[in-house]
């Protein structure tokens, strides 16, 4: 299967440009928050398809209440997470490098694979980290594109655009990966 190439990827926000205008929702305290959180997993679950010619539409209703449940569905990871390295931590500072490996390599992965399935136990399927460690220098190529593409989104902010397009496009390699590299 084909990867994703990054002038694919950078030219995707900018396809549809109205839809950028949906990253104003983050203004909107919490309700705004959550709807954007709904927007941007609809996005990533669209990149899993190999969906990559436009933002979807925005749908307040729809998009507020799936990022609703998805937030309250991350919790038990979220809690399980931060007890670890708060506990790591806590026994010595140095140890909270221990978890960096998994930041890198298995959380984001994990997330891609939770926002496809969108059950809690996606979240501790542990599983997901084969598909990266057998294609770790495929891996490692995705990371190094998703960096670059957020470094010049970065630079794109002096004009505005930079902010909506990085939000919309962050973990779009990550769920090319998944596309390809999961079954």
């Amino acid at each position: 299967m084909k990867s994703l190439d990054f002038k694919t990827a950078f030219k995707y926000p900018f396809s549809r440009a109205k839809g950028m205008w949906n990253i104003l929702w983050v203004l909107l305290p919490i309700i705004g928050w959550f709807a954007l959180g709904g927007y941007s997993i609809r996005i990533i679950q669209e990149f899993i398809k190999g969906k990559f010619k436009e933002l979807p539409t925005f749908n307040f209703s729809s998009d507020l209440s799936l990022g609703f449940f998805m937030f309250l569905k991350a919790i038990p990871f979220t809690l399980a997470y931060m007890i670890i390295v708060g506990t790591l931590t806590t026994i010595n500072p140095w140890l909270r490098f221990v978890s960096l490996p998994f930041e890198i390599f298995l959380i984001p992965m994990l997330y891609v694979h939770f926002m496809k399935k969108m059950t809690v136990g996606s979240l501790f399927e542990f599983r997901i980290i084969k598909p990266v460690i057998d294609n770790i220098g495929d891996y490692i190529v995705v990371i190094l594109k998703s960096i670059l593409l957020a470094i010049i989104f970065m630079i794109l902010i002096v004009i505005l655009v930079g902010i909506p397009a990085g939000a919309f496009t962050k973990n779009m390699f990550l769920a090319d990966f998944y596309r390809r590299r999961v079954k």
